[in-house]
């Protein structure tokens, strides 16, 4: 093998050092430019809502805009996709949806992502309780009346949902393998119209995101009877945790941000660090409550661990539910 000519080699040498330090400095300055979120939902939707809050926070923050960039549909692969397929540079980051991440792996054959391994997971950054509430001329007034209630009526009683695969059918449907309890379920075209019917009794109950359902129980047009965190929280007041009654149940949605695969790791540093002084903020804070939901913070790792978990949980709703691979 010939040796490489010393004029070359230093050239070389030289070519890949200043390649390097351009990147380092790329890194350092990072970000001079505006930011894109990639939102796999639709405007108006709870991660939408939730992910603008959070690009509004996290770009004053850092300097520059945070641009969302609604992505919706194929229940949020689209999306997904997009941000898989785009260049780690820090300059795209995504706002994962829950249904694309741990239900799309269970009802879709073939994803266009892996929702653990094609992504860098940066931090939650909150959680949204589910919660069960009954139509007001229902007996149940707690979560063991409500079960005894159901074990009696059995399917007689209907469970309004978003539609077939929504959060709320397979969060309902969690409820009922665990209380051990049927119900008739009832799909409805979005979680308003689901909402609605049980104000209205078309459906007895549902088990849905707070922040839907939050206005019509302090207007006594819906009964709440718990939520599905794991303890009582002061954002519910005195409303129990299902889990008080059916220990260790859980189903709540969250949000998250995440980034292709292969960004660097200064810019995820950076990215994670300012997350978190947002998240410690008293504004934010409060921001996030009055969306019926909680700040919550973790490591990479963690988050990583949580998405796995979040679609081995919901893989035993989605078959419970009785739903197939497309």
């Amino acid at each position: 093998m010939k040796s490489i000519p010393t004029q070359a080699a230093v050239a070389i040498a030289l070519l890949c050092g200043a390649t390097l330090s351009h990147a380092a400095d790329s890194t350092q300055k990072y970000p001079d430019r505006p930011i894109r979120m990639i939102m796999p939902n639709a405007p108006g939707s709870a991660n939408d809502t939730m992910g603008r809050i959070l690009a509004a926070k996290l770009g004053e923050a850092l300097g520059q805009q945070i641009v969302v960039d609604n992505r919706a549909g194929a229940g949020g692969i689209l999306g997904m996709e997009i941000g898989k397929n785009a260049i780690a540079d820090g300059y795209t980051l995504v706002s994962p949806s829950t249904a694309a991440t741990s239900i799309a792996p269970h009802i879709q054959k073939k994803l266009p992502y892996d929702p653990v391994k094609d992504y860098e997971f940066i931090s939650l950054f909150a959680v949204m309780p589910n919660i069960l509430v009954v139509n007001p001329g229902q007996p149940p007034k707690t979560v063991k009346e409500f079960i005894d209630y159901a074990k009696v009526m059995g399917n007689k009683l209907n469970m309004a949902s978003a539609g077939t695969g929504a959060q709320s059918h397979l969060s309902g449907t969690a409820l009922m393998v665990a209380a051990g309890i049927e119900s008739v379920h009832v799909p409805y075209k979005g979680g308003g119209a689901s909402v609605a019917a049980t104000v209205a009794g078309e459906s007895q109950w549902t088990f849905t995101p707070a922040a839907a359902v939050m206005s019509l129980i302090r207007g006594n047009r819906l009964r709440a009877l718990g939520h599905s965190l794991p303890k009582r929280t002061p954002l519910l007041g005195d409303l129990p945790a299902i889990a008080e009654t059916l220990p260790g149940f859980t189903y709540s949605g969250w949000y998250g941000l995440s980034a292709p695969k292969n960004t660097p790791k200064p810019v995820l540093d950076k990215l994670r660090s300012t997350l978190l002084r947002v998240a410690a903020t008293a504004e934010f804070k409060e921001l996030i409550s009055a969306q019926a939901a909680e700040v919550v913070t973790n490591t990479p790792e963690e988050f990583r661990k949580f998405i796995i978990d979040e679609i081995a949980m919901t893989g035993k709703a989605v078959r419970a539910a009785g739903l197939t691979a497309e």
